[in-house]
C-alpha cells in the first residue's frame, strides 16, 4: 500500500468532513472567547478545578499525562463518530474551553505564547480526529445501505460483501485517526519540552 497516496486520498475525498470540523472549532473558539461573561458560571469551575489540581500535584505536566489525556480525546472523537454528532460536541466543547480560558487570562500575549507553539499541532489534530469520526459515521451509513440492498445470500455473506464494498471509507477514517494521533504526539512533546522555553525566550527579548 502506498501510504502517502492513501493519506492524500483520505484528505481529498473527505474535504467536507474536514471543513465542517474546522468550522466547528473556529466558531466554538470565537464563541468561547466573546461569550466569556455568559459562560463564566459554567466554565469557571472547570478552570478552577484544573488549576487547583495542577497546584496540588494531582495533575502533573508531563508528556505521559498530557499525551494520555489528549489522545483519549482524539480516540473519543473517532469512536463516538458512530453517533455522528458526538464527535462535533467534543470538538466544540474543547473549542469553547480554549476560547474561554484565553478570554479570562490577564495577559493575552503571554497566554498566546503558552498556547500557540503546541496549539499549531494540537488543534489540527482535534480537527482531523473529529473528521475521522464523521468519516466513520459515513462508512456505517454506506455499510448499512449496501447491506439492506442485498436480497440474496446468507447474512454473513451479506455482511462481508457490504464490508468489502465500503472498506475504503473505513480505511480513510483510520488513516485520518493515525494522522491525528501523530500530530497529537508532536503537540505533547512541544507542550512539555518547548512551549515554556519558547515563551521565556520571546518575553526576555521583548522585556
Amino acid at each position: 500500500m502506498d501510504f502517502k497516496k492513501e493519506i492524500k486520498l483520505a484528505f481529498s475525498e473527505n474535504k467536507l468532513a474536514i471543513y465542517v470540523s474546522i468550522a466547528i472549532l473556529v466558531i466554538s473558539l470565537l464563541l468561547g472567547y466573546f461569550l466569556e461573561s455568559s459562560l463564566h458560571a459554567y466554565l469557571d469551575p472547570v478552570v478552577e478545578q484544573v488549576e487547583n489540581q495542577v497546584r496540588s500535584g494531582e495533575i502533573t505536566i508531563t508528556f505521559q499525562s498530557i499525551f494520555s489525556n489528549n489522545i483519549k480525546i482524539v480516540f473519543l472523537m473517532f469512536i463516538l463518530g458512530i453517533f455522528c454528532c458526538f464527535s462535533a460536541l467534543i470538538l466544540a466543547f474543547n473549542g469553547f474551553f480554549i476560547g474561554y480560558f484565553t478570554a479570562v487570562q490577564d495577559d493575552l500575549f503571554l497566554t498566546l505564547l503558552m498556547l500557540v507553539p503546541h496549539g499549531i499541532f494540537e488543534l489540527p489534530s482535534c480537527v482531523i480526529a473529529c473528521a475521522s469520526g464523521f468519516v466513520l459515521f459515513n462508512f456505517l451509513l454506506k455499510f448499512l445501505k449496501t447491506l439492506l440492498k442485498q436480497e440474496n445470500g446468507s447474512i454473513l455473506n451479506k455482511l462481508y460483501a457490504s464490508y468489502v464494498e465500503n472498506f475504503d471509507k473505513l480505511k480513510q477514517a483510520i488513516i485520518l485517526l493515525m494522522v491525528a494521533t501523530v500530530l497529537m504526539i508532536i503537540a505533547g512533546v512541544i507542550e512539555v519540552y518547548l512551549t515554556l522555553p519558547i515563551a521565556e525566550f520571546i518575553t526576555s527579548i521583548l522585556s
